[in-house]
């Protein structure tokens, strides 16, 4: 799943899309709300705004909890109480292991640990408190705040290592963070939560340590005020110096859909352990706004990817899709049923609505030499056209949209829904088909495919997929004779089943590894071992550099090593690397009955019977 979601795709192609839909965008409906867009139980400006007393941890209070709220809440939303339901359980009962498959089995979870701590001693030696290091150059980046992202990302991943003499050396690093202040003029709301918020709160459910809880106390105090506006939607991308000076806020008209709707569990769980209601209270304005208007959209029970926070119209644009810039609103559907134990209903209802759609529409089988039975997650337009819906799906697959696999999956057993297992069973297998396919056994940012007609049978023509391999590089198949069509497609590097890849990158990302991870939980199936070694095998060998690893600009390459952008972002630890060693992991080490992982992997506690 940012600097979109979780799962960033270029800043480039995010301020086009935004500047495009600034310019067409059309007014919006404000569905139930007042014409200001403001909530009827938030109150109207108070003079001088109103002084909170001490915080929850009794220490002197930060900045931003001593600032004066412009648009007080009149009345907060109770935290979820009463006795956790018992949900059905999520993860396969496994059995013995035998000797051999044990020995096997920690000698590659040894290996993932190895890269990992070669990272972290990099990063420690060269970019200690920066965000990020530089993998291939030494140096050091800031694009997150300047906070140590890479450090709070890595909390976690230390403590499930086992790695203890580390954790308690950035536990006292981390200590020593402000974020009263930022090396950046705007803050990413949503990346400061799930990569923040989310670490601090998923290492103090693993340690214990209070110094932890303090810290996201501080962060939750910090992204609240971004929350003060006059009807309490966040401004996502936020200027946080006007912010600190008292500036009226208001929420913006053109806001992406994973970045607003992406707070419900670690706001929920960050209520859960201080007793403040006003995180959850902030969460649940946002996703009751979407449960009104679920079912009104162009594609009801899909929300679109860009929406209007100032007026609160969730369901006026025309694309659709689990992947970039929406994916983890859908994922935080079931993990917040989970979370709160069953005693959010709506949650579950919504997830069910959203999938329902999914599943007709956006879910498709492409054509392959192999004619496996996977599925592919794309993008899908519906316009009003002659007073019908039409809708155009458009055959993209993402790297980032791998999670959907194990969404589904977990969903389909937290709501008994054997069908949803099935798809993210496919969707998995799909993502899993993309790195073998590969060249390097990595796959791409994005590619197109070719959908089958149906699927239930789909056989193999490779004249077809000569012809939409063309089409897509802009040529008709009756234009050139077969050995220039050979010849094209020879030139775009395109493996069979690819009818393009637009954007060959491999940036470190965690999405396929983390379903297969969910999905062996759940399945036990052993080939998903087997993949996921095959993977992480083709990850580090195409990535490793002197220091750590880094980012590959293209995977299609087969000439020679593919060039490095010299990035090593936080999550290649905090997600990445702890799925691939959580999936070698003995099942019960961070038990899917137990927790549930933000879209940043940091596992928060459920609560349970």
């Amino acid at each position: 799943m940012p600097v979109l979601s979780r799962r960033r795709i270029g800043a480039y192609l995010l301020a086009g899309l935004l500047v495009f839909f600034f310019l067409s965008f059309r007014s919006l409906d404000t569905d139930g709300f007042t014409s200001a867009g403001q909530r009827p139980d938030v109150a109207t400006p108070a003079a001088g705004g109103h002084l909170d007393g001490e915080d929850v941890t009794g220490r002197p209070q930060s900045r931003w909890k001593r600032l004066k709220t412009q648009y007080p809440v009149a009345s907060f939303r109770p935290i979820p109480t009463g006795t956790p339901l018992t949900l059905p359980k999520v993860q396969k009962a496994f059995g013995a292991e035998s000797d051999a498959d044990r020995k096997e089995r920690l000698l590659r979870q040894r290996r993932v640990k190895d890269t990992f701590t070669r990272c972290w001693n990099s990063y420690r030696e060269k970019a200690w408190m920066s965000d990020e290091l530089a993998p291939v150059s030494g140096g050091r980046k800031d694009f997150f705040g300047g906070w140590g992202a890479t450090l709070v990302d890595s909390l976690d991943t230390l403590w499930i290592m086992g790695m203890r003499s580390e954790f308690n050396e950035a536990v006292a690093a981390v200590a020593n963070i402000s974020f009263e202040t930022s090396k950046e003029k705007d803050v990413n709301v949503f990346e400061t939560n799930i990569r923040y918020l989310g670490g601090f709160l998923a290492a103090y459910d693993l340690s214990g340590d209070e110094r932890l809880l303090e810290k996201a106390v501080e962060v939750g105090e910090m992204l609240y005020v971004a929350f003060d506006t006059p009807n309490r939607m966040p401004i996502t991308r936020w200027n946080w110096n006007d912010a600190a000076r008292g500036k009226a806020q208001v929420a913006h008209d053109n806001v992406l859909l994973a970045e607003i709707g992406t707070f419900s569990l670690e706001f929920t769980r960050l209520s859960l352990v201080t007793g403040d209601p006003k995180w959850f209270d902030a969460s649940q304005r946002i996703m009751e706004a979407f449960q009104t208007q679920q079912p009104k959209t162009h594609l009801p029970g899909l929300w679109p990817v860009l929406v209007n926070a100032k007026k609160m119209a969730f369901n006026e644009h025309t694309d659709y899709t689990l992947g970039a810039m929406a994916d983890s609103l859908y994922e935080y559907l079931p993990k917040t049923y989970a979370l709160v134990g069953g005693l959010l209903p709506m949650y579950r209802e919504m997830y069910e609505a959203a999938m329902s759609t999914a599943i007709r529409h956006n879910l498709f089988r492409p054509m392959l030499p192999d004619q496996e039975d996977i599925l592919i997650s794309g993008l899908v337009t519906a316009r009003v056209e002659d007073g019908q819906v039409v809708t155009k799906l458009k055959p993209e697959g993402q790297h980032l949209v791998c999670f959907a696999g194990g969404m589904l999956a977990l969903g389909g057993k937290l709501v008994q829904n054997q069908t949803h297992v099935d798809k993210g069973e496919k969707l998995t297998d799909g993502c899993v088909w993309a790195y073998k396919a590969s060249p390097l056994g990595i796959m791409p940012e994005t590619f197109f495919m070719l959908p089958c007609e149906s699927t239930r049978q789909c056989k193999w023509d490779e004249q077809l997929w000569m012809q939409a391999a063309l089409e897509r590089a802009g040529m008709s198949i009756k234009d050139v004779n077969p050995e220039e069509a050979a010849a094209q497609i020879a030139h775009r590097r395109l493996p069979k089943g690819f009818t393009a890849i637009p954007d060959a990158r491999y940036i470190l990302r965690p999405e396929a590894i983390e379903s297969v991870f969910i999905l062996y939980r759940i399945t036990g199936r052993v080939d998903l071992l087997e993949s996921a070694w095959a993977m992480f095998r083709a990850i580090d060998s195409n990535t490793r550099t002197e220091l750590a690893n880094s980012a590959l600009h293209d995977i299609t390459v087969t000439e020679e090593k593919p060039s490095m952008s010299d990035s090593m972002e936080s999550f290649w630890l905090g997600e990445t690397l702890k799925y691939f060693y959580l999936v070698f992991s003995e099942p019960d080490l961070i038990s899917l009955d137990e927790y549930v992982f933000n879209t940043e992997a940091h596992p928060l506690k459920r609560l349970l019977p």
